[in-house]
């Protein structure tokens, strides 16, 4: 077997070795994610800039891997998640102005974004994601928002405003913001910092009440069919929408 051959079936196969490999892609961007939130508490000396380097070599790595297989490789430089790890890279492995372009590791966070691709297999090795995916989907993604969201607040504040000096600060706010409760102890001064809050406010509370829908109330409910074995339907469903079967789906109303 080839090296690209050898790369394509690690990146793309069916075996298991195939999905220990990615399993392990997921838990390095996991770790990478915990490291951007746990260096924003800390100085950033000599070894952070160490542990810095070691990561962007690893990204730079694996995305070097994933260009190599990619078929169209004009198509993969203008996905936004390989803009984002370009950045992430950068960002790890060239600090050019010092502190100001570390912020930009939050969008390391987009990673997550490619552990969807394992769901499938997800579903087949752990019981309980697979009995609860929507939901656990419904709650990655709110997470992913949050981080996202929290970085930017960070990114755009840890300098000039004394009330954000590190993430859980950024998380604190954004969290408030994003549930109405607004207790008025942290603001974003001046006019970037009412805009940012403006679109936390706006996107922010529009997607955490629909997620929130999701994880509280699933618009989907699993009830097989026993004629073809679809197993997800609408809560009002009185037919199969697959093969038409009638099928009966407790409800909460009355008989």
């Amino acid at each position: 077997m080839s090296r690209l051959a050898a790369v394509r079936e690690l990146y793309e196969g069916t075996s298991d070795r195939a999905h220990r490999f990615r399993y392990a892609l997921l838990a390095f961007d996991i770790a990478t994610i915990i490291y951007v939130i746990a260096t924003s508490f800390s100085q950033h000396g000599p070894l952070i800039r160490g542990v810095d380097t070691a990561f962007g070599v690893v990204i730079l790595v694996d995305f070097l891997a994933r260009l190599l297989i990619e078929r169209q490789k004009m198509r993969f430089f203008l996905r936004f998640a390989t803009l984002a790890d370009l950045v992430a890279m950068l960002s790890f492995l060239a600090p050019l102005t010092g502190e100001g372009l570390g912020f930009l590791r939050v969008l390391r966070t987009l990673r997550l974004l490619h552990s969807y691709q394992l769901t499938t297999r997800l579903r087949r090795d752990i019981p309980f994601l697979r009995n609860n995916s929507e939901v656990l989907m419904a709650g990655t993604n709110l997470g992913v928002f949050l981080f996202v969201m929290t970085g930017l607040i960070y990114a755009t504040q840890f300098r000039s405003n004394p009330d954000i000096s590190n993430y859980l600060d950024a998380l604190y706010f954004t969290v408030t913001t994003l549930t109405t409760t607004g207790f008025g102890d942290i603001v974003l001064p001046g006019t970037w910092g009412r805009l940012i809050s403006v679109v936390v406010m706006i996107f922010g509370v529009t997607l955490f009440l629909r997620l929130a829908q999701v994880l509280f109330r699933p618009s989907k409910v699993r009830e097989e069919c026993h004629s073809c074995g679809l197993s997800l339907h609408d809560a009002d469903a009185v037919h199969c929408k697959h093969c038409g079967s009638v099928i009966h789906i407790d409800t909460e109303g009355q008989p």
